[in-house]
């Protein structure tokens, strides 16, 4: 490899794992989400050709870290010299209220952020989780620019389009610098009013790891591994919240499959395919544990809630022994508490079991009707699987054709065409 295309390749490495621990460390010193990105973006295309002329350093984010907070630290010199020499361009009131925003006002401000929240990117959430913005834009805004989500994967994630998304975090953006709001950690008494915003960024970011939205392989831990990490730190922070407990121990139990989800040649597996040995025995056991804990303590929440579920299909011992009817109950139980159509949908695969795959399809069809999942590439596969399963293969087909449509992770396309083909041989 010549040492341009080594640069590169570095680059692009760290940038997939890095962007939001070099952001997150280059805000701090920016005290402005804009600014910071620039100076992270300015960091990262100057690595290309120093790389390419020195080699690569043996701590690539470190080396990004440091070029881009000098970045920051200069243009924060060159606002400080600008304001010392125009100051009747800042009314006096002004430049008060933004010291006051800052600056800690009695002994629980006081406290030392590193204190609070120890990780410098679960900082960086908290931080862009303002409650002044629509929980919508600010998943849309930490998704992108905290976690490194690509625009278009940050849009499938939320089911809309990419321009919608695009707008939306522009729309956030702009809020933020027109009402002034000041990128600075919250205080400890401020945190549980941003964490349920936190807890879907966390949800989101795991999923987007656990099935990539795009891209060559099925999964990229990178993605799952930071929100296992940050999921535990969060539990470490608020060890009180059964909530906080409930997410770790859905994502502790999701990813507890992840070895047997694809076979030797990077095929999709479906869970009724995999080699249940091959499942993590330690993580199921400490998600069980957390789960009966949190259900023991009260009124479950969406993620103890899609934790027990998942619990549930993990203990079996086979697909078929599922405990469907039970799966189904708590489908209802979480619907009642989080009407999401997603998990209306996710409920119809139980419920095909419990009760056949007629009474399921009814189920999909009227969510179809419904619109809000016109983008979501899961709904036309569960319903190809169920019209299969009741041996009307030409509209299994067209429903695997739509699916096809939807989906761009490679590993998924290559599961849907080989249904398809499977419901082509059928025909023939």
């Amino acid at each position: 490899m010549t040492a341009a295309a080594s640069a590169r390749q570095a680059v692009a490495d760290t940038h997939r794992r890095e962007w939001a621990f070099v952001l997150a460390a280059t805000v701090r010193v920016a005290r402005d989400l804009d600014p910071a990105e620039e100076c992270v973006q300015e960091a990262y295309a100057a690595a290309v050709s120093v790389w390419e002329r020195d080699g690569v350093p043996g701590n690539p984010a470190a080396w990004l870290t440091t070029a881009a907070k000098r970045r920051a630290m200069d243009a924060v010199r060159r606002e400080r010299t600008f304001r010392s020499k125009l100051p009747l361009l800042v009314e006096p009131e002004e430049a008060v209220d933004e010291l006051a925003l800052d600056e800690p006002a009695d002994q629980e401000q006081a406290v030392d952020p590193e204190d609070v929240v120890p990780d410098e990117r679960l900082r960086l959430i908290f931080t862009c989780c303002h409650p002044a913005l629509a929980q919508e834009a600010q998943l849309a805004l930490t998704l992108r620019l905290v976690c490194g989500l690509p625009t278009a994967d940050v849009a499938r994630a939320l089911l809309v389009s990419e321009p919608t998304m695009a707008a939306r975090i522009t729309r956030a953006k702009k809020k933020i610098s027109a009402a002034r709001i000041p990128y600075r950690l919250p205080r400890p008494a401020e945190l549980p009013d941003r964490l349920a915003a936190v807890l879907g960024v966390l949800h989101l970011l795991f999923t987007a790891g656990h099935t990539a939205p795009s891209g060559p392989t099925l999964m990229r831990t990178d993605l799952t591994e930071r929100a296992l990490h940050l999921a535990r730190t969060l539990r470490e922070l608020m060890p009180g919240e059964p909530e906080v407990r409930g997410l770790l121990a859905l994502l502790q139990v999701t990813d507890a499959r992840r070895a047997a989800r694809t076979s030797g040649d990077g095929r999709l597996l479906r869970l009724e395919e995999q080699d249940r040995s091959l499942w993590d025995r330690t993580a199921l056991a400490e998600a069980h544990e957390l789960i009966v804990a949190g259900l023991r303590g009260g009124r479950a929440g969406r993620y103890l809630l899609q934790a027990a579920i998942a619990s549930l299909y993990a203990e079996a011992p086979t697909y078929e022994e599922t405990d469907w009817p039970q799966i189904v109950e708590l489908y209802d139980r979480l619907l009642a508490l989080w009407p999401s159509p997603v998990v209306a949908l996710n409920r119809t695969v139980p419920v095909s079991m419990a009760r056949g795959p007629a009474v399921a399809l009814v189920q999909v069809e009227a969510l179809e009707q419904d619109g809000r999942l016109a983008r979501y590439p899961y709904l036309p596969a569960i319903k190809a699987d169920l019209l299969q399963r009741l041996g009307r293969t030409d509209e299994a087909a067209a429903a695997y054709r739509q699916a096809l449509e939807l989906t761009d992770n490679e590993a998924e396309r290559t599961f849907l065409l080989g249904r398809l083909a499977e419901q082509r041989a059928d025909v023939t």
